[in-house]
């Protein structure tokens, strides 16, 4: 766990002080080498996606307006729902790049697929949805959107994306 807190810090320290600022809109990629501590056995254990997946959406947080607009406001990200789907794994000490694709968003949630690429190939397909809270309740994500330097009013995310997450209320629910 030490081993994410300080990586946050210094995706924090990177993107506050020394990397260019970067568009919300716009792909976000970053190379990455799975190493020893990331694997179980020979391969790049599962919970290790979601880490990653965490630090490309914190840089994007931190490198953006974003986080102006949010955190410095009182608000914090909150995860929704998350899935991932594993095509290959990936060996230890392979190189990676993972890249961060706004998908869209609607009034309550923002939508994320984190592509994992090796040698070319997708390995692997992270999709989230993200919301902001304070004081108990979700913001309006439009507003943080549009505070937040986007150009583009509307961006409804794909409808593959919306099935992935509708049933995930009901299943809570039931159980």
């Amino acid at each position: 766990m030490i081993y994410y807190w300080l990586h946050i810090i210094f995706i924090y320290l990177g993107a506050r002080f020394f990397w260019k600022k970067v568009d919300l809109a716009a792909d976000l990629s970053r190379s990455r080498l799975v190493n020893l501590w990331d694997c179980d056995v020979r391969f790049m254990a599962n919970s290790k996606y979601f880490y990653y997946m965490d630090f490309i959406r914190l840089e994007l947080l931190f490198r953006s307006k974003l986080y102006d607009n949010t955190i410095k406001k009182g608000m914090f990200p909150v995860l929704g729902s998350q899935k991932i789907i594993y095509k290959n794994p990936l060996k230890c000490w392979s190189k990676f790049t993972i890249t961060l694709v706004l998908d869209g968003w609607d009034d309550k949630w923002v939508y994320h697929k984190q592509i994992f690429r090796c040698k070319g190939e997708i390995y692997a397909i992270g999709i989230t949805k993200v919301t902001f809270w304070k004081n108990k309740k979700a913001q309006d994500i439009r507003k943080i959107i549009a505070d937040s330097g986007m150009e583009k009013a509307e961006m409804p995310p794909s409808p593959e994306i919306m099935e992935m997450f509708n049933d995930d209320h009901e299943i809570l629910m039931r159980n």
